[in-house]
């Protein structure tokens, strides 16, 4: 069973089809949800009575009233952090402008190559209405939109290419705070830069109050929409039944995941901490952290999602195929990694994975990190795990 401090329960509260763009048109422009990744495995013996300083968790039952299982983590959150939509944060990737702001808050995590060699971050974000400040913020691509939507966000983007861009983020249900403003949306009001007058790339961000009053005065819905299923969006499992994949006879090792092969500029790498049974996100070779709060990225579930791809003119934007039946890639967790495909129908039904039995994959409660990677064979193709380069 999993048992928490007496002080920590105390304190639980709510605390593709195509696209591309390039960097250069994107002169861009706080409380973290609890986690529970304190919880502490202990197995008494049958005749053990529970100390009196610790206090049972029952995982079926809410910590605090008002709590509900988060669509995104499966975490308890407060009910109305479910029910209000999550904005999804385009946080450039490169080194100048790290850290971050708002990564705390992130529920699942996106990289995905674009053009130059480069890469990007997409954040769904929830829990976003108190967060101080959050960015630095850049151009979106629509490969990013076509992965965003089944979480039904609020898109939040400083500016995109918008030969590639414009057709997604003008439709009637696609909601979007630009901060170029002009055809693709506009800002109503959601960005400010820091320090103030820049005008420089990595100066643009905004904050929960700014992106509140940007949606009243935009009229989009704070809640979500009819188009969210209102179901959870992995098949979850909880802390006391953990999926390990040990049922998987062909898991291999996984707990050190080198990603330089596929995003050669950023070399994205995770390590498994056992004792808290997450990866740790690196960028650059440093932790990449959350600037407001100085925590380190950690996802408990990681998936890299093999997808088909095209460069679609000569300044090398690229295209990826969001929607798809026909591909693979790997889901890791708890130190395994297993062999999945994937699929995902609509804009807004989720992506589905599933195991080579044909049965959906089981996420372990927490954050997720997606990488979308390109079709074997092609130049950012390749991986590492423990050593093992994974190509084919």
């Amino acid at each position: 069973m999993k048992k928490l401090k007496a002080a920590l329960v105390a304190g639980l509260a709510v605390t593709m089809l195509f696209g591309c763009g390039k960097a250069s048109d994107e002169a861009v422009v706080g409380l973290s949800i609890e986690k529970l990744e304190d919880v502490q495995d202990v197995t008494p013996a049958a005749t053990e009575a529970t100390s009196e300083e610790e206090e049972v968790i029952d995982e079926d039952a809410p910590p605090a009233e008002g709590m509900v299982r988060s669509y995104f983590t499966n975490q308890w959150v407060d009910e109305a952090v479910n029910n209000t939509r999550p904005i999804a944060v385009m946080y450039p990737i490169n080194k100048e402008a790290q850290p971050q702001y708002g990564l705390s808050n992130v529920a699942v995590f996106y990289e995905i190559m674009e053009e130059g060699s480069m890469s990007r971050q997409m954040g769904i974000v929830e829990d976003w209405q108190n967060l101080e400040r959050i960015g630095n913020i850049r151009s979106i691509r629509d490969y990013f939109v076509y992965a965003a939507l089944e979480y039904d966000p609020i898109i939040v983007h400083y500016g995109g290419p918008e030969l590639y861009v414009k057709t997604i983020l003008t439709r009637s249900d696609v909601d979007n705070l630009n901060g170029v403003g002009g055809v693709m949306g506009s800002d109503y009001g959601a960005f400010f830069r820091v320090p103030e007058g820049s005008t420089s790339e990595h100066t643009a961000f905004t904050d929960g109050s700014h992106v509140s009053s940007a949606i009243s005065k935009a009229g989009f819905s704070l809640e979500h929409r009819d188009s969210f299923n209102g179901e959870p969006h992995f098949k979850f499992t909880g802390y006391t039944n953990p999926n390990t994949l040990e049922d998987y006879s062909d898991a291999v090792e996984a707990t050190e995941i080198d990603m330089a092969g596929c995003f050669p500029v950023t070399k994205s790498t995770l390590t498994y901490d056992e004792e808290k049974g997450v990866y740790l996100k690196t960028l650059y070779g440093s932790a990449q952290k959350d600037a407001l709060t100085g925590e380190q990225l950690s996802f408990a579930n990681i998936v890299i999602q093999r997808t088909y791809h095209e460069t679609r003119d000569d300044n090398g934007y690229l295209a990826y195929q969001m929607h798809d039946t026909t591909n693979d890639g790997y889901f890791i967790t708890k130190g395994k990694m297993i062999h999945v495909t994937w699929e995902k129908t609509d804009d807004y039904t989720p992506t589905r994975y599933f195991d080579d039995n044909g049965n959906e994959v089981t996420f372990n409660t927490g954050r997720t990190m997606i990488f979308v990677v390109q079709l074997k064979g092609k130049s950012f193709s390749k991986f590492k795990v423990n050593g093992v380069e994974y190509a084919d």
